[in-house]
């Protein structure tokens, strides 16, 4: 017998809100996260715009000797489970810490100081580099901080698998409690890389929006008029435990984690397979993990990612993988507003799904102008919508053909 594992903690740091509620909100608000570029001087790159984190101050959970020693993209990794521990009213110090474990990813990790460090040796030499550079830099060392942090001593382990990171993540972490290996776990992903190098390498690949004139409206996930992805950053951070440790303790329960595909696409380092055929039983292997068929399926948070090829091949995945019935699903993509969070994006999103099950209203998608007929589903365009949503999938594409599918069903006692 397997454990029902559900989620009761929810940790946020986005360009639309840093902590859950302020996210959701303005989610189902239709705001664009997305603006100007302000951390670094843009003259010289094609793209000038992204969805940056705003009014994030690091003290606020850390004291300034810790923050000094962690990358940014590991201080919102841990400023988000601090947020998802406190919201699951989790007191460590009533657990045993070897069945508390964390595994938080990153695509890219601490490029920031990376980039930060190799000036300091070229300007100044060997030297002066610091000691701290690659414990800084190195992308488990969110999941790493997180545990020290915490205390939690059980599993522990950190992702990497581009844009697809955060939902192997939350996957990974569900299978770890399913099978009876930790109680609770502290997953998700988090991604700080608005910055120079990764702009020009972006930029240089064509893959990013430079609709610089307008930067609300960059991001049009299956719109006919989509250019290229927008660049965000933050960190998205759930609280799971087994259904039983949760009802002990009293937990509030705020969906049910029930199923998780994951498959590769084996066809190229960045293009997707076509007709997104590894994105379709990546979605029908989480439909069938949980024990449902296609039918029960209400919503799909895509990985819509506002690129021509994405968009159009995973609307290709959901038809083929749910016939008719694809029809009648309704599909939006959270990236309209915040950008894309590359390894954060699937934590962040699995909490906007989430939300969704419990409040039982779709975010919309954004800057939905002009139909495309390669596009033809109901993107919930433009304006939240109250419907009903038993049970939801989130999706998350990464380069190098990384698929990965969660599926979450609204919480009832069984």
């Amino acid at each position: 017998m397997t454990n029902r594992v559900v989620i009761t903690g929810l940790g946020v740091i986005t360009p639309i809100g840093n902590d859950h509620t302020t996210f959701w909100n303005n989610l189902i608000q239709g705001k664009s996260g997305v603006g100007p570029v302000t951390r670094f001087d843009t003259t010289n790159y094609a793209c000038k715009i992204a969805a940056e984190v705003k009014d994030f101050d690091p003290l606020h959970f850390l004291d300034k000797k810790e923050a000094r020693k962690m990358d940014r993209f590991t201080q919102f990794a841990v400023a988000a489970a601090k947020m998802a521990i406190q919201h699951a009213e989790l007191d460590m110090s009533k657990e045993d810490p070897t069945r508390v474990g964390v595994y938080i990813g990153s695509g890219i990790g601490g490029l920031g100081t990376l980039e930060e460090q190799h000036k300091t040796l070229i300007n100044r030499g060997p030297r002066r580099v610091s000691p701290f550079f690659i414990p800084m830099m190195i992308a488990n060392m969110a999941s790493g901080q997180v545990s020290i942090i915490t205390g939690a001593r059980g599993p522990n382990s950190a992702v990497i698998s581009a844009c697809a990171t955060g939902t192997h993540s939350i996957g990974d972490a569900f299978k770890i409690i399913q099978r009876g290996d930790a109680d609770v776990m502290i997953a998700g992903g988090a991604e700080a890389t608005i910055l120079p190098m990764a702009f020009a390498g972006f930029s240089s690949m064509g893959a990013l929006s430079t609709r610089n004139d307008d930067p609300q409206k960059a991001s049009r996930p299956f719109d006919r008029e989509r250019n290229g992805f927008v660049m965000g950053e933050g960190a998205g951070i759930v609280v799971m435990e087994k259904l039983e440790h949760a009802m002990q303790r009293g937990a509030d329960i705020i969906a049910e984690v029930a199923g998780y595909g994951m498959t590769a696409d084996a066809y190229h380092l960045t293009s997707p397979s076509p007709e997104g055929e590894g994105a379709m039983r990546s979605m029908l292997r989480a439909v069938e993990d949980a024990g449902l068929q296609p039918e029960d399926i209400d919503y799909i948070n895509a990985h819509g990612t506002s690129t021509d090829l994405n968009d159009k091949f995973e609307t290709m995945a959901i038809k083929n993988a749910f016939k008719d019935h694809a029809y009648k699903l309704l599909v939006s993509s959270n990236k309209s507003m915040i950008g894309h969070l590359l390894g954060a994006a699937g934590g962040v999103e699995a909490i906007a799904t989430a939300l969704t099950l419990k409040e039982q209203v779709i975010p919309p998608t954004i800057n939905y102008e002009n139909p495309d007929p390669d596009c033809d589903l109901d993107y919930v365009p433009n304006e939240a919508r109250k419907a009903r949503v038993r049970a939801a999938l989130s999706n998350s594409l990464g380069f190098g053909g990384h698929n990965a599918t969660i599926l979450l069903k609204a919480y009832e006692d069984a």
